[in-house]
């Protein structure tokens, strides 16, 4: 396991994330990769999750070894798609290499062991992080920090800091 952890990306971010630094988050991830890094993590979650999907499909077009994990928080999550979102986590899910369903059932715990499993199956977190400390991508960073995992805040502002 520590193997593929070694070179696994797991996302974070902002479900009202509305394609802000797409540019940026791909030039990440072709630097991830240049560094070693193929295997992607992703929350499923509408807004920056579902970016970074997508953006990872983009990659694994040019790499074909690339492999996308799709982490769902529970069965059924995809029925709170609607619209374009329901399209955007069809064409992620339907790209995805494989899927982990974390909990059988929808609870706000479900979210939770969604975002530790980020945690503790990746060594780095691409992240698109406004600086707010409550909320699920502020637990996620809170918990790579004290993971000693590596974190990418992809969000416009260079003054944000992780010290909470």
């Amino acid at each position: 396991m520590d193997e593929l952890k070694n070179i696994t990306v797991a996302f974070t971010g902002h479900r009202y994330y509305a394609r802000q630094s797409d540019a940026k988050l791909m030039l990440t991830l072709r630097q991830l990769y240049a560094r070693g890094y193929s295997r992607f993590l992703c929350g499923m979650a509408w807004g920056f999750d579902l970016a970074a999907g997508e953006a990872v499909l983009e990659l694994k077009a040019e790499h074909p070894e690339v492999e996308l994990i799709a982490v769902v928080p529970h069965r059924g999550f995809f029925k709170l798609f609607h619209g374009d979102d329901a399209r955007q986590y069809e064409r992620v899910a339907d790209g995805a290499d494989g899927a982990e369903v974390i909990c059988v059932v929808a609870s706000e715990k479900s979210y939770l062991m969604r975002n530790d499993y980020l945690v503790q199956n990746a060594s780095m977190v691409v992240a698109w992080w406004d600086g707010v400390p409550h909320g699920g991508t502020a637990y996620t960073l809170r918990e790579a920090r004290h993971a000693r995992i590596g974190i990418i805040n992809l969000y416009p502002d260079p003054q944000l800091d992780f010290g909470f």
